[in-house]
C-alpha cells in the first residue's frame, strides 16, 4: 500500500475572483493503479490535481493525506503540461530531486544514467536541456519526477503536444512506474489514452465531481446525459 494514501478531499473549494472554480469536493483515493482526471475543457481538472498536490490555495475546506503533509508532499511528483526543465545539462536536470534529498554525486550519477536510459536521453546526458525537443523536454520531466521513486505522481495533460511515438513512449514510463506502485493521477483529454490506461476515472464537469468509479464501469455504462455526450464527444455547456 502507498503510504501517501489516502488522499481526502473535504468540502474542498477553490474561488477565483469570488467566483468557485472547483468544488465543493468530497474525494478520497486510495489503493493503487492509475487515476484518469477526465472532462470538457474549464470542468476544474487542473484545479483539482493541484489542489490534491497541496500547491493550489483552498478557499474552503481541507486536504489530508496518509502521512503527516511536509512528508506526504516530500514523496509526490508533478508534470506539468508545459515541461518546465531547468537551465542545466540533462543530466543536471535529473539529478536535482535526489541532490535535494542529500544523495551524494555518485549515487546520483548512477541513477542518472539508469534514467537517462529508461527515458531515451541517455546519449544526450551532457547536453543542455534547453536544447532538447518539446517530446524529449516532457520526457525529461516525467523521468526527473520518477526518479526519486515517489509514492504519488500528479500528471497535467503530459501528452496534449506530443506526436504518437513520444506519447507512447510515455505511456510506457507510467505503466513501468504503476507496476513499481506508484501512484497515478492523471488529467487527459484523450479519451483513447484514459481507455488505454486508467484503472479508475474521476469525472468532472462545472468544478464538481460527477461520478468517480471503476474505468470498466464509466466507459461501458455512463450514468447521466453529460457523461454519455462526453463520451460521444460532443461539446458540454
Amino acid at each position: 500500500m502507498v503510504r501517501v494514501l489516502p488522499v481526502e478531499l473535504r468540502g474542498a473549494v477553490v474561488r477565483r475572483r469570488g467566483r468557485a472554480i472547483l468544488g465543493p469536493v468530497d474525494l478520497t483515493l486510495a489503493g493503487e493503479g492509475l487515476t484518469c482526471v477526465l472532462g470538457p475543457n474549464g470542468a476544474g481538472k487542473t484545479t483539482l490535481l493541484r489542489v490534491m498536490h497541496g500547491i493550489e490555495r483552498l478557499s474552503g475546506g481541507t486536504v489530508g493525506y496518509g502521512l503527516p503533509e511536509r512528508e506526504a508532499l516530500r514523496r509526490q511528483g508533478f508534470v506539468f503540461q508545459a515541461p518546465i526543465v531547468l537551465r542545466r545539462t540533462v543530466a543536471e536536470n535529473l539529478a536535482y530531486p535526489l541532490r535535494l534529498a542529500g544523495a551524494g554525486r555518485a549515487d546520483a550519477a548512477r541513477a542518472c544514467a539508469d534514467w537517462g536510459g529508461r527515458i531515451g536521453l541517455g546519449a544526450v546526458l551532457d547536453q543542455p536541456a534547453q536544447r532538447l525537443s518539446g517530446g524529449e523536454k516532457q520526457m525529461l520531466a516525467l523521468g526527473r519526477a520518477l526518479i526519486s521513486g515517489p509514492d504519488l505522481l500528479f500528471l497535467d495533460e503530459p501528452c496534449a503536444s506530443l506526436d504518437g511515438r513520444a506519447t507512447a513512449a510515455i505511456e510506457g514510463l507510467l505503466r513501468a512506474a504503476r507496476e513499481s506502485r506508484t501512484r497515478i493521477i492523471m488529467a487527459t483529454h484523450d479519451l483513447a489514452q484514459a481507455r488505454r490506461l486508467a484503472d479508475e476515472v474521476i469525472f468532472l464537469r462545472n468544478g464538481q465531481v460527477e461520478r468517480h468509479c471503476a474505468a470498466e464501469a464509466f466507459f461501458a455504462a455512463p450514468q447521466s446525459a453529460a457523461e454519455e455526450a462526453f463520451l460521444k464527444g460532443d461539446i458540454l455547456q
